[in-house]
């Protein structure tokens, strides 16, 4: 009789505990979610209450390594002239650590101006709240041009470091 009198609290403890796994699911999707949105719509304010305070931003370029500090000096200038920047998810992964306070996570990403990209990033619990610590977007090179993409970058490399 005692172990039927276990079964609700059982029960009970289990129910919770399956919402707040999809809690986290839902907050960091919303992060994520809400990074692109405040992009596109140019809501710096938004934009950098997403990231933690001591987030790295990597751009595309190589030398586009920006500690959030500096990164947000370059796209506040943008956010204020209404400039923004839209890229839509198409496919996205997350994962979390054992202990549940960091995700990680990788998406497709689609630019109407410049096409497909790939989005990678880390979030951690910062004051309770899910935070972007980094940032990386990049553009994926297919493999079968990349040896002539590696090229141009390569030469392209070559005559900066002579105007340098």
């Amino acid at each position: 009789m005692k172990i039927l009198n276990l079964i609700p609290a059982v029960l009970l403890a289990i129910s919770l505990a399956i919402p707040q796994q999809l809690e986290k699911n839902l907050s960091v999707e919303d992060v994520i979610n809400n990074l692109h949105r405040f992009a596109a719509e140019a809501d710096g304010k938004s934009y950098f209450d997403l990231f933690s305070k001591d987030a790295v931003f990597m751009g595309t370029d190589a030398s586009e390594r920006w500690e959030i500090t500096a990164f947000m000096k370059y796209a506040m200038d943008r956010f204020e002239r209404g400039e923004g920047w839209k890229y839509k998810s198409k496919k996205r992964n997350v994962s979390y650590s054992d202990q549940g306070n960091i995700a990680w996570f990788d998406e497709i990403l689609i630019s109407e101006k410049y096409g497909e990209f790939r989005g990678t990033g880390v979030l951690k619990q910062e004051d309770g709240s899910w935070k972007i610590a980094q940032y990386n977007l990049l553009l994926p090179i297919p493999n079968d041009i990349f040896f002539e993409i590696a090229q141009h970058v390569r030469e392209f490399n070559k005559q900066k470091e002579i105007r340098d």
